[in-house]
């Protein structure tokens, strides 16, 4: 009995053995596995920093961007409503003139009468001048006098046709 207690420890031994060796394996493995990940975990905090220091640097020149932008749509809005002042006065100008019109034509209306007296009474007296010269120059006795008559009797047909 005494040969199966030292064959039983023997064989606990052994095994005991081939666990510590399989640990020893394994822990090899693991510690490999731990060295890779720690070189990707050092590569990857390089880029990182790198990472950090670029969107850093975007991130800067995003802000200026934008201050920019602001100004520019600052001035932007100045022009805008010059522009629209611009428009109101041209508008505004339109309604004068088209008062003005408005004013003259109301104002011929209610003067067509007198207009149309006046031309008459112009073409009366163009009518009498031109008799009394007529009758000028036949007492003279020339030739001028068909001349004469010819543009006043065109000037009367003329000054008939606007009343």
């Amino acid at each position: 009995m005494i040969i199966i207690l030292y064959l039983s420890a023997a064989v606990a031994a052994i095994a005991f053995l081939y666990l510590v060796i399989s640990i020893s394996k394994t822990l090899k493995s693991v510690q490999q596995t731990l060295d890779s990940v720690g070189g990707t975990l050092t590569g990857l905090e390089k880029q990182m920093t790198g990472i950090t220091t670029e969107t850093t640097a975007l991130l800067h020149k995003t802000n200026l961007l934008a201050e920019d932008i602001q100004r520019k749509s600052e001035s932007l809005n100045v022009v805008v409503d010059s522009v629209k002042d611009v428009g109101d006065s041209i508008h505004d100008l339109n309604k004068s003139i088209k008062n003005v019109s408005n004013s003259v034509t109301q104002k011929v209306e209610a003067n067509k009468e007198s207009v149309a007296q006046v031309i008459q009474w112009s073409n009366v007296a163009l009518d009498i001048w031109g008799r009394i010269k007529a009758k000028k120059q036949q007492n003279e006795g020339t030739d001028e006098q068909v001349e004469l008559r010819e543009p006043v009797e065109s000037q009367m047909k003329r000054s008939r046709s606007y009343s």
